[in-house]
Formats: C-alpha cells, sequence, structure tokens
C-alpha cells in the first residue's frame, strides 16, 4: 500500500506561483486564497520587483503575480525582464492604479487585473491558467 501512494505522489506535480507585492498583508491575503482553492499549488513570495526576478530564476513559477507600484523596480519593468527571460511564463500585473495601463500590458505581453476589481477576477485568471484538481482526479481503484 505505502508503494502504491508513493507512486501516486510521484506523479503529482506541484504548480508554483510567485507573488511579489511589497505588502505583506497584500501577500498573505491573495497566498492564503489561493491555496485554500487550488490543492498541490506552492506559493512563493517576493518583496519587490528585484526580488520577484531572483527568486523567478531559481523557482521557475508555473505564474507569476506582480503589483505595479513597488520599490527598487516596479511591477511593470520586473515583468519585462520576466517576460524576456522567461517568455512561456504567464505573468499578471494584480495591482490598483488609475493610470491606463492596457498598451503597456499589450507591449510586455503581460494580463492586468485591477485589485479594485477583487480577488474574484483574479482568481477566475489564475483557474483558467492553472486549472485546480478535480476531486480524486488521478485516483485508481486498486
Amino acid at each position: 500500500m505505502r508503494q502504491s501512494r508513493n507512486k501516486h505522489q510521484d506523479l503529482f506535480v506541484f504548480k508554483t506561483v510567485l507573488i511579489a507585492d511589497d505588502s505583506s498583508s497584500m501577500r498573505l491575503s491573495v497566498r492564503m486564497l489561493l491555496e485554500g482553492r487550488h490543492t498541490g499549488l506552492r506559493v512563493r513570495e517576493a518583496i519587490d520587483g528585484m526580488d520577484a526576478i531572483e527568486k523567478a530564476k531559481t523557482l521557475r513559477p508555473d505564474l507569476i503575480l506582480l503589483d505595479l507600484a513597488m520599490p527598487r523596480l516596479n511591477g511593470a519593468e520586473a515583468a519585462a525582464v520576466l517576460k524576456n527571460d522567461m517568455p512561456e511564463t504567464p505573468v499578471i500585473l494584480f495591482t490598483l492604479t488609475d493610470l491606463p495601463i492596457d498598451s503597456l500590458c499589450a507591449a510586455i505581453d503581460v494580463d492586468f487585473i485591477s485589485k479594485a476589481d477583487g480577488v474574484s477576477k483574479l482568481l477566475e485568471r489564475v483557474d483558467a491558467l492553472l486549472p485546480p484538481a478535480l476531486p480524486n482526479e488521478g485516483a485508481t481503484l486498486w
């Protein structure tokens, strides 16, 4: 029985999301929402754009969430570097801004979701990019 469980654990692949936001409370809130919704999701945190780039190189996340206004390197600048280094990795700017940033997001090939729209829009987009595992997915009868 133990061998079978280990065999199934080996087949299960964790997805990793990197959240970069200078607000620790925002990082914690998003982390809790994502981990509560997606079993097997590893959420890692970065405190600014420079930290996000460094951690992304090591972690190779499946999805990156960036705030726009962060110290040292803002989210748009970090996104441009990340998309150049990791073009297949989806990046979402999840931020609160009144600026028209649609053309900026298009230019650097990232999604934009306003924090004013709430986390429901963010969760919808994350679900589309990293579908939650269904109950008993991968289960066998023996």
